[in-house]
């Protein structure tokens, strides 16, 4: 069975490369970068919006000047790793602002979670109120960053 990229083109692949790197790009210019005229460009960018490789555009924000300069990643162990109580864990996850990402593992724990906060203060008290708070959670395990050093978004 023919995995979903296979369908993207080179012209596909350069029209997503751009875009990871400007999305703010304007048909004219992104069509430049490829090498098409921009009538194919526009078709080329609404059928990758519709088939879901281009999900959506942001700006890149410093959140360090935001007041969110404190990561830490936190690996969890569920009490019960069953579908009903992995969709409840999911779900939870979705309402707590500081959960930047949630990946959910195929390690000695269940889901790694990349909490973005103000300090640890502010880190320790989501942790406490909120993270221990999620359902079915038995166990979490605290790493701080110190420093990102590469960070492609």
């Amino acid at each position: 069975m023919p995995h979903v990229s296979d369908h993207l083109d080179r012209f596909d692949r350069a029209i997503l490369t751009a875009l990871s790197a400007d999305g703010r790009l304007s048909m004219a210019e992104l069509a430049a970068k490829v090498g098409l005229t921009k009538t194919p460009v526009q078709a080329r960018v609404k059928r990758l919006e519709a088939d879901g490789f281009i999900r959506g555009y942001s700006a890149l924000v410093d959140r360090e000047r935001m007041g969110e300069g404190h990561v830490a990643f936190v690996q969890v162990k569920l009490s019960d790793t069953r579908s009903a109580a992995l969709d409840a864990f999911n779900r939870a996850v979705q309402a707590v602002p500081a959960i930047e990402q949630c990946h959910m593992m195929a390690a000695s724990f269940d889901y790694l979670l990349k909490v973005r906060t103000k300090d640890i203060a502010s880190y320790r008290k989501v942790l406490g109120e909120k993270i221990s708070a999620l359902p079915h959670v038995a166990q979490t395990s605290t790493f701080v960053a110190m420093e990102t050093v590469k960070d492609r978004y």
